[in-house]
């Protein structure tokens, strides 16, 4: 047992303490206890993080594999391969798993690992909120596959209208499942978004300003704000439609003057930022890759960061544009097409700027820089048919047609996974210590590139002859069999990219070249570490004096002495420009958010069938949050830093 020292007794770092020393110091502080406890205790960001990442990706394989399933269906005319019951369980739950438990919990996976390193800190804040989000994002997840495993999946569609799937239409217990799916999702999301907008605010390295900050931490910034105020709403609603199933309360039922409008505008009012919190992360993933691989610093950063701003605030008012053939007030319909045309102009700022800044550089089209390349073409193919979603009278023609859906997956797959698979080949290095394969890497993006083409392009043709979404099968002679046996082609072929491109992050986790720290030549913070970082992230924190660290000190960074090293202890900074503040204590490893989160469970799981759960469930709740609370043994209080 250590000692009782003063706060003044601990060592601290310095010009005097490093190297070995200094690791060994560190490294006996920051690891996490050893064995089952110690991996369900742990609060290091990179281990929860790379837990996020790989569970979003398996859910991803599962809901593409449900896809793949849609398109046997729908491959040739009056198909019998899956039953009109079944496909609408398959339908709901692709969409499900693919919008709320891989597309946000992907790329917030991708901030929890990032966000510490590029910001020079040795952990987020909130540790321990950050390990219960993951935990009951996992249940709800789980959860879900569960019941849909066992015949009991939702079946409503991936938004759930009522009255569809009110009691009146939707008896038994698919709907509730979907309703509380929800709730978990949104808690997770919600305390993801706390940690990240406090870790980004307060724990800088010194002299990085918010004039100074990487993209990539401004766009998770807008997107960490966005949720906050916009997953409410669903949560709001999810709950409400729980009311109404369970309790007998009359939220959307016409009849007791209710309104089943008030779900689709609740639900749009988040639905819609949603896409842009999917969205954001993907341009700051691209701004990343663009400044390296171009060998130059973005050209227009305080633009790209009004744009991300302005995109954030746009969000929240278009989400009428979904419902522009529900009867709306017609002299409203103006507002939200202006307001859904306006919002292009940010993301074409960007654009510009991108393209502008490989024109100035000196491109290099390794693998991410190609499926940044991909990400270009198709999202602007997908903004284009977004403008014309946007005018009414063509939004009235095409309105749930496959000409949305085209619209959709142009948009979600062209403007968000593209980009991601090139930040995962980006940051693999960092993650894993490896280099993923070139060769592999490259005939993934050609595959996945024309794959998806020949998989969504259809579509659009298949819309504007009338073929309306959420059908399980289609008669022949409507001039849609070869459209869609196109499609389904597609489909398999872009699938079989996915795989190639899974294949090669696995089997470079053993045989990929190893990592330097530093081996695509960037700038920023995270590669001035080793590769996989240590659990300390850095054994000095660096300072900054630049937007780009790297470049500007190729040999050696300025760092800041002071922190405790026998004590977990992060640097707060002030909030605009970075300056030193004070030495705040990281919580130890736990074992309470896992505990609380699994007592979270319960409550949630139970209230599908009692409302009476929420009364005797949040006892075990209240028992689990009392212990993460408890106060230990005395800790040493924030202090100015001494450098």
């Amino acid at each position: 047992m250590k000692a009782k020292m003063s706060p003044r007794d601990h060592l601290r770092d310095g010009p005097e303490l490093t190297g070995a020393a200094l690791d060994a110091r560190l490294t006996e502080t920051w690891r996490r206890p050893a064995g089952l406890i110690g991996w369900f205790s742990t609060v290091d960001h990179k281990e929860i993080g790379r837990r996020y990442l790989v569970t979003a990706f398996g859910f991803m394989v599962l809901a593409g594999i449900l896809a793949l399933l849609m398109r046997l269906q729908l491959a040739r005319p009056e198909s019998g391969l899956i039953t009109p019951d079944r496909y609408n369980q398959i339908f709901t739950m692709h969409g499900t798993t693919m919008m709320f438990l891989f597309a946000v919990p992907v790329m917030e996976a991708m901030a929890v690992y990032l966000i510490p390193l590029m910001l020079g800190t040795r952990n987020t804040a909130f540790s321990r909120l950050n390990a219960f989000s993951y935990y009951v994002y996992l249940a709800g997840g789980i959860m879900l596959w569960v019941a849909f495993a066992l015949n009991v999946g939702p079946d409503a569609g991936w938004f759930s209208y009522v009255p569809l799937s009110g009691p009146e239409y939707s008896p038994g217990k698919r709907v509730d499942f979907w309703a509380q799916m929800i709730t978990f999702t949104e808690v997770a999301a919600l305390a993801a978004a706390v940690v990240m907008i406090a870790t980004i605010l307060k724990q800088r390295a010194p002299g990085m300003s918010l004039g100074r900050m990487p993209l990539f931490v401004w766009a998770m910034l807008v997107v960490a704000l966005m949720i906050v105020f916009s997953m409410p709403s669903v949560a709001l609603t999810s709950g409400m439609l729980m009311s109404d199933r369970l309790v007998g309360t009359q939220f959307f039922n016409s009849w007791e003057y209710g309104d089943p409008l008030l779900w689709q505008h609740l639900f749009w009012f988040f639905g819609h930022p949603e896409v842009y919190i999917i969205f954001l992360p993907a341009t700051g993933f691209v701004s990343e890759i663009v400044q390296t691989f171009s060998r130059r610093r973005i050209i227009g950063y305080p633009a790209v960061v009004l744009a991300l701003v302005g995109t954030g605030l746009l969000a929240f008012g278009l989400w009428v544009h979904h419902m522009f053939a529900t009867g709306l007030p017609r002299q409203g319909y103006a507002f939200y097409t202006a307001a859904s045309m306006a919002v292009s102009i940010p993301a074409g700022i960007q654009i510009f700027f991108w393209i502008a800044t490989i024109w100035d550089g000196r491109p290099r089209f390794a693998v991410p820089m190609l499926w940044v390349v991909g990400f270009i073409i198709t999202f602007v193919i997908g903004g284009m048919t977004g403008v014309m979603l946007a005018s009414v009278p063509i939004d009235l023609q095409v309105h749930d047609t496959y000409f949305v859906v085209a619209h959709f997956h142009y948009v979600l797959i062209g403007g968000a996974v593209f980009p991601l698979l090139g930040a995962i080949t980006y940051w693999y290095p960092k993650i894993s210590g490896r280099m993923m394969s070139e060769g592999w890497g490259k005939l993934s993006f050609w595959l996945g590139f024309l794959g998806f083409q020949l998989a969504f392009m259809p579509m659009h043709f298949l819309g504007i002859l009338g073929m309306p979404r959420r059908v399980y099968t289609y008669p022949a002679g409507m001039g849609w069999d070869g459209l869609n046996l196109a499609a389904s082609i597609g489909a398999f072929a872009f699938a079989l990219a996915l795989g190639i491109f899974l294949l090669n992050a696995l089997v470079s986790l053993r045989r990929g070249a190893v990592a330097s720290p530093n081996p695509w030549d960037a700038s920023g913070l995270e590669w001035a570490t080793s590769s996989p970082p240590p659990a300390y992230n850095f054994a000095h924190i660096p300072r900054v004096d630049g937007h780009a660290p790297l470049w500007e000190h190729p040999d050696e960074l300025p760092v800041v002495h002071g922190l405790r090293v026998e004590e977990r202890e992060v640097l707060l900074t002030t909030v605009v420009e970075a300056v030193p503040d004070l030495r705040e204590p990281s919580p130890e490893p736990s074992i309470w958010p896992f505990v609380s989160a699994l007592a979270t469970t319960v409550l949630f799981i139970c209230s599908i069938f009692t409302p009476w759960a929420l009364v005797i469930g949040s006892v075990p709740v209240a028992a689990a949050l009392i212990g993460w609370f408890w106060p230990k043994d005395p800790r040493v209080s924030p202090e100015p830093v001494i450098d």
